[in-house]
């Protein structure tokens, strides 16, 4: 559990980490600081070296890097049980992701009901220009000309029947 050993193992591990993440930045710097140094003459043993201390640490990396992703592949194992159980923000972010589709197909159904609405307005719309175009016609001397509204009207029955 929690006792003595459990956290000294928990603080080594924690030191190898720090050691492992300050080895792979200050590799770095070194290779940037000698580059151009060499002696003209000397230059291809320095290089050559150089490129053998890359391999060897190349390989101590990939070595490094396996013992990780073991330790990786360990601790999920043990772990799936709490997998099952979902943290509180694991709660939370399903909870926000609900109310977020929820919302997104209110605003879906509000634009379509905006958009049936002023699709039956356009059409009034022009049903209404229609009749007042029909309804306000004059005859040459600028009387209303009651052939077209009876005809209008006869239409009107017809279609309520």
């Amino acid at each position: 559990g929690q006792g003595f050993a459990f956290r000294r193992k928990q603080k080594i591990e924690r030191q190898y980490r720090r050691l492992l993440k300050r080895g792979r930045k200050v590799p770095s710097q070194r290779d940037d600081q000698f580059t151009d140094t060499y002696p003209e003459h000397l230059k291809h043993l320095y290089l050559a070296e150089e490129e053998m201390l890359k391999k060897r640490r190349r390989a101590q990396d990939d070595s490094v890097l396996s013992e990780e992703k073991l330790n990786k592949a360990v601790e999920p194992v043990m772990s799936e049980g709490k997998l099952k159980k979902k943290t509180a923000n694991q709660k939370a972010i399903e909870e926000y992701e609900k109310i977020k589709a929820e919302r997104a197909r209110r605003k879906e159904e509000a634009e379509k009901r905006k958009q049936q609405r002023e699709a039956a307005q356009r059409l009034y719309k022009q049903k209404k220009m229609e009749a007042y175009k029909i309804l306000s016609k004059k005859t040459k001397k600028g009387q209303p000309n009651l052939n077209l509204q009876m005809e209008y009207l006869l239409q009107k029955i017809q279609q309520n029947t």
